[in-house]
Parts: C-alpha cells; sequence; structure tokens
C-alpha cells in the first residue's frame, strides 16, 4: 500500500486540515480526503481525534482517550460474558422475559403431569418384576399392599438378549421404511401433480386431503370392511374378474401388505399438503432460467426441487418416521397384531404385555415402553448428526 509521505509546514494548517478531515496527512483539501480514506495515520491534535474515530492507533491525548474507551467497553464486555455463570444467566432472562415464563409455565405444568410422571413412573415400573398379582389393588374392601421386588436391568437384558424383542423390532423397520418411503415417493408426486396449473386442482385437493379428514379408526374400521375375505368388497372385484379370494387379513403376509397399504393411504395426505407448501415456496424465475439453459424436466428436478424441498422433507420425514413407528390404531384395529404375531409392533405387543395377556405383566410393558423411547431418541440424534453433516441447519 503506498503511503504519502508530504506534511503540512505549520502546525496551524496541520491541525486544521486533520482536525476536519481527521488524517493531517497533505497541505491541500485533494491530500486530505485521500488520506481520509486511506490509514488515517497523521501526527497532530486533529488527526489524534480521526485515529480514535477509525483505528485508535494515534499518538495523540485523543487517540489515548479513544483507545481507552474502546478498551474498557470491550474489557468490560469480555469480562462480563466471562463472569456470567449459567445461574447468572438464568436469573436475567428470568427477569428480562418474565412475562414470557409465566405464560409457558401453565403448559409447562399440564405437560409435567401428563407426560412427566408416567414416563417416570414406567422407568421405576421397568426395573421392578411388577405384574398383576404383587401391584397394590382392591379386593373387594380388602386392600393389598405391593409387593413387587427391585430387580434393576434384568428387564433389559431379558428383552435383548429375547427373540420375541428382535424379531418384532425387524418387522417394525420393515413397516416403518416401508410406509414411509411409499408414503414420501406418492406425496411427493402428487404434490408436483397438484403443483401445475390443471383444470379442477382445488376439486383434487380436496379428495386427496379427505383421508387426512376422516378419524383413523373410522378409516381402519372401512378398510377392514373392504378386506374382509368372504363380503369385502375387494375380494368381490376379484370374483367378478374370475380370480380366487385373497386372504388379506389372514394370511401373514397378505396382512403385511394390507397394514401397509392402509398407512399409507392415511399418511399420503399429510406428505402432500406439506410438500407442495415447499414447491410453491421455490421461485418459479429458477425452472425458468433452467428452461432456457436447456435443462430438461429431470435435471430440473433433480438440481432445482429436490434441493429447495430438502428443508421441507427433512422435517416430514423425521416427523413421519416417529408417528409410523408407534402406528398403534391401524395395527390393532385392522389385525390386532396376527394373524399369529405377524403383524405385531413394538407399540402392540407392549400394549398386549399390559392388557392381553394373563397375568398382565406392568414390568416387561414399561421395558419394551422405555427401549421404543431409546430408539426413537437415537434415531432423531442419528438423523440429526447427518444433516449437520450435509450442511444443513435443523
Amino acid at each position: 500500500m503506498t503511503v504519502h509521505t508530504s506534511r503540512s509546514p505549520g502546525p496551524d494548517a496541520a491541525g486544521d486540515g486533520a482536525g476536519r478531515r481527521g488524517t493531517g496527512r497533505g497541505t491541500d483539501p485533494g491530500a486530505g480526503r485521500s488520506a481520509a480514506r486511506g490509514t488515517h495515520r497523521g501526527s497532530g491534535p486533529g488527526a489524534d481525534r480521526g485515529n480514535w474515530r477509525d483505528t485508535g492507533r494515534g499518538s495523540g491525548p485523543g487517540a489515548d482517550r479513544g483507545s481507552g474507551r474502546g478498551a474498557g467497553r470491550y474489557a468490560g464486555q469480555g469480562a462480563g460474558r466471562g463472569s456470567g455463570a449459567p445461574a447468572g444467566r438464568l436469573r436475567r432472562a428470568v427477569t428480562t422475559h418474565w412475562y414470557a415464563w409465566a405464560m409457558v409455565a401453565p403448559v409447562v405444568a399440564v405437560i409435567g403431569v401428563i407426560i412427566g410422571y408416567p414416563l417416570v413412573r414406567g422407568v421405576y415400573l421397568s426395573l421392578t418384576d411388577a405384574d398383576e398379582r404383587n401391584v397394590e389393588r382392591s379386593i373387594g374392601v380388602n386392600h393389598l399392599p405391593a409387593t413387587y421386588e427391585f430387580v434393576g436391568l434384568d428387564n433389559y437384558a431379558d428383552a435383548l438378549t429375547g427373540s420375541q424383542f428382535l424379531s418384532t423390532l425387524g418387522w417394525t423397520l420393515v413397516w416403518t421404511v416401508s410406509c414411509v418411503g411409499v408414503t414420501f415417493a406418492l406425496g411427493l408426486g402428487l404434490a408436483n401433480m397438484l403443483n401445475r396449473r390443471i383444470a379442477g386442482r382445488s376439486v383434487y385437493r380436496m379428495l386427496l386431503i379427505l383421508p387426512w379428514a376422516v378419524p383413523g379408526f373410522v378409516s381402519v374400521f372401512a378398510w377392514r370392511f373392504l378386506y374382509n375375505e368372504d363380503r369385502g368388497f375387494l375380494n368381490r372385484l376379484l370374483a367378478g374378474g374370475g380370480i380366487d379370494a385373497v386372504p388379506w387379513l389372514n394370511d401373514p403376509t397378505w396382512a403385511k401388505f394390507s397394514v401397509i397399504a392402509v398407512n399409507v393411504w392415511l399418511g399420503v395426505p399429510f406428505m402432500m399438503v406439506a410438500l407442495l407448501g415447499g414447491l410453491q415456496s421455490i421461485p418459479g424465475e429458477l425452472y425458468e432460467a433452467a428452461e432456457m439453459d436447456g435443462a430438461g424436466a429431470w435435471q430440473r428436478f433433480r438440481h432445482i426441487t429436490m434441493p429447495g424441498l430438502r428443508a421441507v422433507s427433512t422435517t416430514v420425514v423425521l416427523l413421519s418416521t416417529i408417528w409410523t413407528f408407534n402406528m398403534f390404531p391401524v395395527i390393532f384395529l385392522l389385525t390386532r397384531g396376527g394373524p399369529g404375531e405377524a403383524t405385531q409392533i413394538l407399540v402392540t405387543q407392549a400394549y398386549k404385555f399390559s392388557f392381553e395377556i394373563s397375568p398382565r405383566d406392568f414390568a416387561q410393558s414399561s421395558t419394551w415402553g422405555v427401549l421404543i423411547l431409546v430408539l426413537l431418541m437415537l434415531f432423531a440424534a442419528v438423523y440429526r448428526r447427518v444433516l449437520v453433516k450435509q450442511g444443513d441447519t435443523w
């Protein structure tokens, strides 16, 4: 960098020029302007003031005051940050935003009662041998105290080393991946179709959202009627074409396909609506520019649509995975885990331990529930880590 070395012959000229322009360099206005836009390293009193405003490197009293103020201010802020313990930051947050905490407190209390207590109670029961015979209960006028004992991690060892948990987990993973994958593919295809200008687009949207508006148990009972082997609508259609009746819910393989189809039918509307909103947020100019550059339909979809949907798709895939993993109504109301244990997933098996088998095994049911929670938390953590490595903020 070139530095001008010309200095004014008199202190008055230097002080006056530097005071107005903060440079103290040059004897003419042009030199002052050029130096003011440059390094600000003059030697006069005015230059000291200019240096304080820019870099704080002057040698005069003005520069000392400027650098002192800046250093003191930044040192004070740094010391404040360094000495602010977590308790101090929490206290300042409560003092500053007390109204927000006051509005959130009732919600936190309700969640703590509805979710927190059952969760803690379930974790505790999973560490015991509690079942229907040794829990606290009343028989007529007689009150029997609890006699179950603490067994530590024995329930978890039995579940993780037994064949029942591993086989149920395997089918649960197949069920979840299949439902989420097919739902996402169909939702993305329908969203792309409805994002175009077609006749009757509003009617199509309303019809496709209809499964989402109908209560889940009503939809499952309707599908159960359709799957009926003797009087079901699907088998009557097949009989009209000369095809034998299919045991939709009585054969293990067909039952698995049947429950996946019902869950996909229930999940497509949510996926479609979410992805349609993401498509409408992508600027149309990107597609126009790509088309002018000669990009084909597949290239536009790959390089514009999919990156533009990344923020939405990551969220809906995570939510859909959690919902499908714990999708109790479809399995329970359609097959009750049958035939046999073919369609039993983790959450329905945990329910079966508590309410269907005799004696009801509360400890085993709680153990399976805690394991389900741990698996979902691990999946969410790994999912987030993968997204962060890919450069996404989540």
